[in-house]
């Protein structure tokens, strides 16, 4: 009798240690798992081959000035979206997605890209300086001037949406007396995203951008003539 009792007694506890561990188990895969990172986007790789050689005569040096955003929050990375059939005056960020770089100097980069691919683009500092030594007699370069006024995933519908990019540029000549206007022109580029979500907004935005850089530079190019 004194060994069944002890075998029962070991049995119980040996219950008890299973029940306390799968308990144990189970308040761990009840706790909040840690959150996961956000993901980073840019506009991709860029060119990642050199195109033909342009047998036309190179055109002339501009300086590009650091593209200015106005219509974003100063130094975020957020990617953001709006509900055109909500409030469209909302900008809404996505949680689990940013941008590697403010997007103003993601579109400076892909805009000085674009336009480097038949003509020398200078800081607009180099252009200054050269404003400052007449002596040189060489002809000024135009200054091209850029403002972000709209970087945003659109939504028209819960399933309908696009990547949305509006810029400002204005195209100054720089002269003895002072600056002269050669032209400005509001860019508005919408391209479709093909899913809903961030990632479907980044690749529209992306788009959007390389579409838009093409446009300035040729309507950069007829102004300059």
């Amino acid at each position: 009798m004194k060994t069944i009792k002890t075998i029962a007694a070991g049995a119980c506890k040996t219950s008890a240690i299973a029940v306390f561990a799968a308990a144990f188990l189970a308040g761990c895969s009840a706790l909040p798992s840690p959150p996961s990172r956000p993901v980073h986007y840019d506009f991709g790789p860029g060119a990642m081959a050199s195109g033909p050689a342009d047998r036309r005569a190179p055109l002339p040096p501009l300086a590009l000035a650091d593209l200015e955003a106005p219509g974003l929050v100063e130094g975020s990375t957020a990617v953001v979206y709006r509900l055109a059939y909500a409030d469209a005056r909302q900008l809404r960020p996505y949680s689990q997605a940013r941008w590697s770089q403010p997007p103003a100097q993601l579109l400076q980069q892909r805009l000085r890209e674009q336009l480097g691919l038949r003509r020398a683009v200078l800081k607009a500092d180099d252009g200054a300086v050269q404003a400052r030594e007449p002596a040189r007699g060489n002809k000024l370069p135009l200054v091209l001037r850029t403002e972000l006024e709209e970087f945003s995933h659109l939504f028209t519908s819960p399933s309908d949406s696009a990547g949305v990019v509006r810029l400002r540029a204005t195209v100054v000549e720089l002269t003895p007396a002072g600056e002269s206007l050669r032209g400005q022109r509001v860019f508005i580029v919408q391209q479709p995203a093909k899913s809903a979500d961030a990632a479907g907004g980044v690749a529209a935005l992306a788009a959007a951008s390389g579409q838009l850089a093409s446009e300035l530079a040729a309507w950069v190019e007829q102004v300059g003539q």
